[in-house]
């Protein structure tokens, strides 16, 4: 086990984010969980005091796109940031709203960065070691149908991370990734309601029953809704551990898929 760390989670509000700060903290790391909105931080205090963690799990609204939230947050001391907060849009790629993939690319590219690029420059100036942590997604490794805006994201972060990797190891800082395959956290299965919210049968070449039947076929079968607790379980090993994989994807059968769809990727033709 890694020695104690000083861990900041954001998007702790649910899913991963929360299971992870609360194993984090039950094995005696100091955690600090970022949620979005009042009402989680709320919810999630109260369930740190049923568990008794108050004195290793610290609560705080972190909105990874409000400028005072962030600010509050750069002055926190930790040893590792780990970015996981994001939002997920879907729908056909040729006829998605831009403003949309805007905001997604804002929420999950740009912020992360923004709020990276910080902690990184404190590090650096104090001269301690650091690391990072991005969740990313399998999609952030290939494309499917519905999902390629939301996944378009999560190749950016793959980029960022893998530049990051190596331009900060002489600082002695540290950049992974996780890349999680579909689990049942409710995220996935809320990103894919999403495009209900714009798509038009009376005006959008893709049709509502059409997009419906495409998101069934990928999150309505067994590997679609995965245990989270497989991957929150990862998670608590990795974001805390001094050596390790840059790219962590969980669990086996999908690490093995995306390197197998990979290689295809070379032979495919138009």
């Amino acid at each position: 086990m890694a020695d104690k760390k000083r861990i900041l989670i954001t998007g702790a509000g649910s899913g991963f984010g929360e299971g992870t700060a609360i194993g984090l903290a039950k094995l005696g790391h100091q955690v600090i969980a970022g949620v979005q909105i009042s009402p989680q931080v709320t919810a999630l205090r109260k369930k740190v005091e049923e568990l008794g963690l108050e004195a290793n799990l610290r609560v705080e609204k972190l909105d990874i796109l409000d400028t005072y939230d962030v600010n509050y947050a750069l002055t926190w001391d930790i040893d590792i940031l780990f970015s996981n907060a994001g939002i997920g849009e879907a729908g056909p790629v040729f006829e998605i709203p831009v403003d949309l993939v805007r905001r997604n690319f804002e929420t999950n590219v740009f912020a992360p960065l923004h709020l990276a690029q910080q902690f990184v420059a404190k590090w650096i100036k104090e001269k301690r070691k650091g690391k990072v942590v991005f969740t990313s997604s399998m999609g952030g490794l290939f494309t499917p149908d519905g999902f390629g805006i939301y996944v378009s994201t999560k190749h950016a972060l793959e980029a960022v991370a893998e530049a990051m990797a190596s331009e900060l190891k002489r600082y002695n800082i540290q950049v992974q990734t996780i890349n999680p395959g579909a689990y049942l956290t409710g995220y996935n299965e809320t990103m894919a309601d999403n495009p209900f919210r714009w798509l038009d049968d009376n005006k959008n070449f893709t049709k509502r029953a059409e997009m419906r039947a495409t998101f069934d076929s990928l999150l309505g079968t067994p590997q679609g809704r995965l245990d989270p607790n497989e991957m929150i379980e990862a998670m608590i090993k990795i974001v805390p551990a001094d050596k390790g994989k840059f790219r962590n994807v969980v669990p086996k059968f999908v690490e093995d898929m995306l390197k197998e769809h990979q290689q295809k990727a070379w032979d495919v033709t138009i």
